[in-house]
């Protein structure tokens, strides 16, 4: 069977697309969404923030229809979200439906390590591909400085007589930085004379994976960024009281740091449509999706909002609703799973990628038999998302080796599941054009009465919830619970906590705690190591496994091949 819509081989690489991308003006992107350039504060000529009282202003205006964009379980290839995402939002616009990309910010670490950069791919991108992989407008430096600055109080108050009596032993908080760096993993402070503070192990986190970030991500307003803030908790006293940054009276500059981080960032497509981009949280220990803000100035002011949720659809779309949304107020119209026939063949048991290889030829060579097997995972993605009352559209996102049997077994597994539809999409190398039959298949499910639901309520005990995302959404058989686990949720519901929605911590890797079960795992229980509070983000986090808060670099790292072009002054090697 011959491939589908094959691609060039001489196709540019992400970077030079970018490079050579006609931008307009931020202030023409923003005029175009009804705002003016009292609505921004301009960084440079094509990055703005987004003023929030735009948002009180525009308060009158009914929400558009929103969707998001997630995946079924990745594999080290990748299955192109923010590619999808970007396309679908391009190709909506070309049928007449203004539409808005909401993203999440990159962070550092992982441009510079493996994955790269997460402005989407080839003529699906958003630009300034640069700005928006590196420093942007500085939120995550921001994040990074009001998280720091209370571990560095915190500390502080400890050496200057500890009024408070924490106990050093109980300190949760860490430190951060944007760099993926395994040496700080554990680290001991306070090394040296008595002057240099008290010694204690501790270590850093990357930033993204800090709570001020989820915090940045949930909040609703100043206010409410204020209230959170102040609610963190960074250990307990020596009678077991919880400490909370407002007791260490650190949220109020926390707040300063961030006041300007709050507004979301404008920038654009390739084909010169908005996006927002706001925060940048982790969709393992936080809930993997951008900010609340972003979202509901882009449904006021757009028929279509475009987001995509971290991971598969088990992490950041399940957190997207139980969590997300559930504070935000705001209702998910369809959710888009995407897939490749490739990624599914490995579901299926087929090929092993090796970095720096060329791909197996049983993983480019058609095999129906291992899609079908593969469609598995596809199919219990499909099921979570009905199961929270979503509209689904499969896109498969097109390779030049996928073949119409392939693509056929794809269709037929997808609404097998209950997909309203399961099309093909060649946004990659075709830009909003090559999306087009996906984006009328989100519009017709879209058109489909809301029916989102919670999975579980919030008066519901800690295990209840727990049980029902482990059994209803991994498909487990059960949940075990370590006795670290058991006296935290003893702790947690005497302090009042276990009305809080739940943050599973598992691999991405896996519908299951075990990174090496692929496809659709069955018989199996998930274990629960132990439960933290994300308090001031306003969730619990059970950790299945180990769960590494701070990425190493690979011994080759992306950064090898970054630098700048000393006579175009243009930056090279960034993907």
């Amino acid at each position: 069977m011959s491939a589908i819509a094959p691609l060039s081989p001489m196709m540019k690489s992400d970077l030079e697309i970018a490079q050579e991308a006609i931008l307009l003006p931020v202030v023409e992107i923003a005029r175009r969404l009804g705002l003016s350039e009292d609505d921004l504060d301009l960084y440079g000529k094509f990055k703005a923030k987004l003023h929030l009282n735009v948002l009180d202003r525009l308060a009158h205006r009914p929400d558009g229809k929103y969707v998001t964009v997630t995946a079924i379980t990745p594999t080290p290839l990748g299955e192109g979200k923010t590619t999808t995402a970007i396309g679908l939002g391009m190709a909506l616009n070309r049928l007449g439906r203004k539409t808005i990309n909401t993203l999440r910010q990159p962070s550092m670490g992982p441009t510079f390590g493996i994955k790269g950069g997460a402005a989407g791919g080839g003529y699906s991108q958003a630009v300034p591909m640069e700005d928006f992989n590196l420093h942007f407008t500085g939120d995550i430096h921001a994040v990074s400085a009001a998280h720091n600055l209370l571990a560095a109080m915190l500390d502080a108050h400890i050496l200057h007589g500890n009024e408070l009596k924490i106990d050093p032993y109980s300190i949760t908080w860490p430190r951060v930085v944007d760099i993926s760096d395994r040496a700080l993993r554990n680290i001991v402070i306070g090394l040296g004379t008595k002057e240099d503070g008290r010694p204690r192990q501790t270590g850093f986190d990357i930033s993204v994976a800090s709570e001020v970030m989820a915090i940045l991500a949930l909040a609703s307003d100043l206010e409410d960024l204020r209230r959170r803030l102040g609610r963190i908790v960074v250990g307990t006293t020596e009678d077991g009281q919880p400490v909370t940054a407002e007791d260490l009276k650190a949220a109020g500059a926390m707040a300063v740091l961030l006041k300007d981080a709050l507004m979301p960032n404008l920038i654009q497509t390739l084909e010169n449509t908005p996006v927002i981009v706001h925060a940048g949280p982790f969709a393992n220990i936080a809930h993997g999706n951008n900010s609340i803000v972003a979202d509901k100035i882009a449904l006021k002011l757009a028929d279509f909002v475009v987001t995509e949720s971290g991971f598969g659809a088990d992490c950041g779309a399940e957190k997207m609703i139980n969590i997300k949304c559930r504070y935000s107020g705001l209702k998910l119209h369809a959710a888009v799973i995407v897939a490749t026939i490739r990624a599914l063949k490995m579901h299926g048991g087929v090929g092993r990628v090796v970095p720096g290889r060329p791909l197996p030829p049983e993983l480019i060579s058609e095999n129906v038999e291992a899609v079908q097997r593969g469609c598995e995972n596809l199919q219990k993605h499909v099921e979570n998302m009905r199961l929270h009352g979503l509209p689904v559209v499969v896109a498969i996102n097109l390779f030049p080796t996928d073949t119409a049997r392939e693509i056929e077994a794809v269709r037929e597994a997808a609404l097998a599941a209950g997909a309203v539809d399961a099309v093909t999409s060649d946004h990659h190398a075709q830009g909003g054009n090559g999306a087009m039959d996906l984006a009328r298949a989100v519009i017709k499910a879209a058109e489909q009465p809301s029916e989102m639901r919670f999975l579980y309520p919030l008066e519901w005990s800690i295990k209840q919830k727990i049980e029902a995302i482990a059994t209803q959404v991994y498909g487990a058989d059960g949940v075990d619970y370590e006795p670290l686990a058991e006296q935290k949720i003893k702790l947690y519901t005497k302090l009042g906590y276990d009305k809080l929605p739940i943050n599973m911590a598992k691999t991405h890797l896996s519908l299951s705690h075990d990174p090496t079960l692929k496809n659709r795992p069955r018989n199996f229980r998930l274990p629960i190591r132990d439960i933290r509070a994300s308090v001031g983000a306003g969730f619990l986090y059970p950790l299945c496994g180990d769960m590494r808060t701070m990425p190493g670099l690979p011994k080759t790292p992306a950064a090898t091949k970054v630098d700048l072009d000393l006579q175009t002054r243009k930056v090279v090697g960034l993907f």
